[in-house]
């Protein structure tokens, strides 16, 4: 019996009850004050008149005062039952109405089931669409299900840690199963989903390093470390905007490059605009995105303004970039010195020893002596920035858990030191414009690292870098064969951008508005989830293949993760 069917039969029977015992008071009431005896029916038709005001018939007026008292009870319940009857009955029916059942099942097939849902859906979601994945959440929470559903978020109500709801969302028919909980609901989540679907491929994000082995264990065949990654990024983006060397750049073949250029105020391409910086026409480069306060825009136009918050994203020769990278970045810069990692958990160990492996000097800050940092204090006090040699420091990490702290953090290093370049995490998405706003200068956000993560690993490919959102394929285009290059027009219809054609033997990146594509010319080409999936539409792409380097890495650390 259904919650509101229960409710109805139960305030059935408390006003039958109420009826009953207003028509016996009644007969005896007429019989003792008004020396007239009614029936038992006469005396429920009036009880019936008096508790919902349609009048009394040939009885009213009353004489005596104990009658009257009585059917002013009676009328005064009638309102009673009314007012108790909106919210104990209608109102739940009504809301039981127009909700809508949240799923418990899905026939779905060659899906992903991702279980449990945290501050990195939304990016996960994303990159799973761009990427025409089909996909279902699995959220135990009641509530929270109906709120997604709501929102038209694909999922299913149930406990990931029971096999009959693995069989419900169809595990054996998908293409993997991701565990997104916690670490301990992640492993029983690993142990079911490995009975329900023995060969299915099983993916978990894991916070603690040390219960990376139990996940191993109990089934998982890979398993996500996000917060090491996001370390990795952080000591990344600290060191190579820093150097005019081209560490982090991609290779594509033949002296063919594409790598990230951070613009630094003071610059020789500073306050300029796309076109006057010469980019194209000095050094033959091709500009396929900027970064700007975390966002990201493919194939910029020729009036895009360049400024100390920028970022290139070019591809070109490699000598050609090298010539410009030593353009973005001025020799006050060059000088300075170590750089501060702020926090000194698993994110800021990370960090600081992919720093040191680039031979940068690092000084640790860290509330917490346990952690036995360089330098013990708030990271909210401008006077621990002193103690850390902030004038003289390349850059900041602030890799703190806890954004609003880190907010509060960047705001601080803005005061004291605003010539210093700040590089933050973010836990959470939502808070990476707080950061940008608050003066850092890049923030790497840990729910879009695990995100990206998770989604290349499931197409068994590796990523530019997994903050970034560019994306590099190597495709034939069969729709493209004997159009010109200036006739497509594929940066303004997709905002991908063709870097260069592999044609036989040789790599072709000089291309004019006047090159035509030929049978058999494989593309590369570059630019975010969606340009890619245009330009594949507008291509007609059958087959691609992601390009990315070697992944850099740190030694991992068996320290307890913040």
């Amino acid at each position: 019996m259904t919650e509101w069917l229960r409710r109805a039969v139960g305030s059935t029977v408390a006003v039958a009850l109420i009826v009953v015992g207003y028509a016996t008071l009644y007969q005896f009431g007429m019989a003792q004050y008004e020396g007239e005896v009614v029936g038992f029916l006469h005396a429920v038709q009036v009880v019936v008149e008096a508790v919902t005001t349609a009048g009394f018939g040939g009885d009213a007026p009353w004489e005596s005062a104990a009658m009257n008292a009585l059917v002013v009870a009676m009328n005064f319940t009638g309102v009673v039952l009314v007012f108790l009857a909106l919210p104990v009955f209608l109102v739940p029916l009504m809301e039981d109405a127009l909700a809508t059942d949240v799923p418990t099942a899905t026939d779905e097939t060659g899906h992903v089931v991702i279980c449990g849902h945290t501050s990195i859906s939304e990016s996960l979601r994303a990159e799973l669409e761009a990427i025409d994945v089909p996909y279902v959440f699995v959220v135990e929470d009641l509530d929270h299900a109906q709120a997604l559903y709501t929102d038209g978020w694909p999922v299913v109500v149930g406990d990931p840690t029971a096999t009959t709801t693995l069989d419900d969302v169809n595990l054996s028919e998908a293409t993997s199963l991701i565990a997104n909980v916690d670490d301990e609901v992640n492993a029983s989540i690993v142990l079911a989903a490995r009975q329900t679907a023995p060969d299915g491929r099983i993916v978990s994000v894991v916070e603690d390093v040390d219960t990376r082995e139990y996940l191993e264990y109990a089934g998982a065949d890979d398993v996500i470390q996000p917060r090491q990654v996001l370390g990795e990024s952080l000591a990344r983006k600290a060191t190579t905007s820093l150097s005019a060397e081209l560490d982090d750049a991609v290779e594509l073949g033949d002296d063919l490059v594409v790598a990230e250029l951070r613009i630094h105020q003071g610059s020789d391409i500073a306050d300029k605009t796309l076109s006057q910086s010469g980019i194209r026409e000095r050094y033959g480069l091709n500009v396929i995105g900027t970064w700007h306060s975390g966002e990201f825009q493919p194939a910029p136009n020729a009036d895009r303004h360049l400024d100390e918050n920028t970022i290139l994203v070019v591809a070109g020769h490699r000598s050609d970039l090298a010539d410009l990278k030593s353009r973005t970045i001025t020799s006050e810069l060059k000088r300075r010195g170590h750089i501060v990692v702020v926090g000194n958990g698993l994110v800021g160990r990370t960090a600081a020893t992919a720093i040191r492996k680039t031979g940068r000097e690092v000084v640790v800050v860290d509330a917490d002596p346990d952690t036995n940092p360089d330098v013990l204090g708030d990271a909210r006090d401008r006077e621990t920035y002193h103690k850390a040699g902030i004038d003289d420091a390349a850059a900041v990490v602030l890799a703190l858990g806890d954004d609003t702290a880190s907010v509060f953090a960047s705001l601080v290093v803005e005061q004291v030191a605003p010539n210093v370049e700040v590089i933050a995490r973010a836990n959470e998405g939502d808070n990476v414009a707080k950061l940008y706003r608050a003066g850092s200068d890049y923030v790497v956000s840990l729910s879009s690292v695990t995100g990206r993560m998770l989604a290349t690993n499931l197409l068994d490919e590796e990523v530019l870098t997994p903050e970034s959102q560019l994306e590099l394929i190597r495709a034939e285009a069969p729709d493209l064969v004997g159009e010109r290059l200036g006739d497509t027009d594929v940066r303004a219809e997709t905002g991908a951008t063709v870097v260069a054609v592999e044609r036989g033997d040789d790599v072709i990146a000089d291309l004019d508005p006047e090159f035509s594509f030929a049978p058999g010319d494989v593309l590369l080409v570059a630019g975010d989830d969606e340009a890619i999936a245009a330009f594949t539409d507008l291509a007609g792409v059958t087959a691609r293949e992601r390009i990315a380097p070697t992944p850099r890495t740190v030694e991992a650390t068996t320290e307890p993760a913040e």
